[in-house]
């Protein structure tokens, strides 16, 4: 009857004894327990406040990211410089694996203005340009002609050493004679510039034609089969290798000097399909340079021309250049004696096999264009 009475003055809002009352908080903070969760300790709320903020973060960073300019691709590396940027810098951490957008952070921008411009020309397909830009009056005893001053470039890299030459109207028109006998068939578009018997002197006709013979020289170098024909080749060097071995055989090894390095700079564009034809010019100016007392300019023009022979040992320049080679190493101080091997070596193969005395450097060199 008391307990019955008691609820119901609870009910009714009446004052509780302190005994009853505490009965009753410990009565109701059971329940509580019974109805509520668990309550999370305090290193799990703290994960959780974290995992939050992480969210929110995430979503202000992508509504940020979508709001904003995209920006440009770095460029796409090959697996060369990522292995490059690999050695250069091991312990990086960035998780994407992207070595070489890395190593371009680190460059400063001089080092990386350089970098752009070699992977510009290492893009850049080499080929030759050919310029004409003055023209000159000349006579003989029946005439008067223009000489065309042709300038040829190699794109595609820098080019340090432009050579230049100079032609007549009746060269070009020779030119495409010869090359019409071969190549009929792959010089049906090409355009030659027609000749004219009168006026051909006037500063206008001499304008038009320069650019119509610049023309010609483009057409004839984008076919393949043309740019590495010998008579292609030949337009180019073939007077002015008459006039420096001509020079040689005269004892005029300046003049003789100065033509042969202009032809080597005209061979190093012309012949890169097949750099072993540039021997007998490298051996020219060898004969001139020892000759003039410049021992060691010879040396370091012959080991190139060596060099490019070393593939080649049954060539005819081949066994007189190394013998050259051993002199000039040992008056200048080098050391001979790997030469001198290659010597011996070759010249026991030649002399199994030809029975004839090998010539001299030089005997090899009066005799080229020499004409019967």
């Amino acid at each position: 009857m008391n307990e019955v009475s008691q609820e119901n003055g609870e009910m009714c809002g009446l004052p509780t004894l302190p005994e009853e009352a505490e009965h009753s908080e410990k009565k109701e903070s059971l329940t509580d327990k019974m109805k509520m969760p668990r309550s999370r300790s305090h290193s799990d709320m703290w994960v959780s406040y974290r995992d939050n903020m992480n969210a929110e973060s995430s979503r202000e960073d992508i509504h940020v990211i979508s709001d904003s300019p995209t920006l440009p691709e770095e460029p796409k590396c090959s697996q060369k410089e990522r292995n490059e940027a690999d050695n250069e810098n091991p312990q990086s951490d960035n998780p994407s694996g992207n070595s070489c957008t890395r190593h371009h952070h680190l460059m400063t921008t001089r080092e990386l203005q350089l970098y752009w411009k070699k992977e510009k020309y290492e893009g850049k397909p080499v080929r030759l340009l050919f310029q004409m830009q003055s023209t000159r009056i000349a006579e003989d005893f029946l005439s008067k002609f223009v000489m065309y001053q042709i300038i040829i470039i190699k794109t595609g890299s820098f080019d340090g050493k432009k050579a230049f030459i100079e032609r007549r109207y009746s060269d070009f028109e020779r030119l495409h004679r010869n090359l019409l006998k071969d190549f009929k068939e792959e010089m049906e578009d090409v355009v030659f510039p027609k000749k004219l018997l009168m006026g051909n002197l006037t500063e206008e006709v001499i304008r038009k034609r320069m650019m119509a013979l610049k023309e010609y020289l483009e057409e004839l170098y984008a076919i393949r089969c043309i740019r590495k024909s010998q008579k292609f080749i030949e337009f180019f060097i073939e007077p002015e290798l008459e006039e420096g071995y001509c020079s040689i055989r005269g004892g005029q090894y300046g003049a003789a000097m100065a033509i042969f390095q202009q032809v080597t700079y005209l061979q190093e564009k012309l012949v890169e399909h097949c750099p072993s034809l540039m021997v007998p010019s490298l051996c020219a100016l060898v004969v001139c340079h020892r000759d003039m007392n410049q021992s060691q300019m010879a040396y370091e023009v012959g080991m190139k021309a060596v060099d490019l022979l070393e593939k080649h040992t049954t060539h005819r320049y081949y066994m007189p250049l190394l013998d050259t080679l051993v002199s000039l190493a040992f008056k200048i101080g080098k050391d001979f004696m790997p030469l001198r091997e290659k010597l011996q070596v070759n010249e026991m193969k030649v002399r199994r096999t030809f029975d004839y005395e090998i010539p001299t450097l030089k005997e090899l060199v009066v005799q080229e264009y020499v004409k019967d």
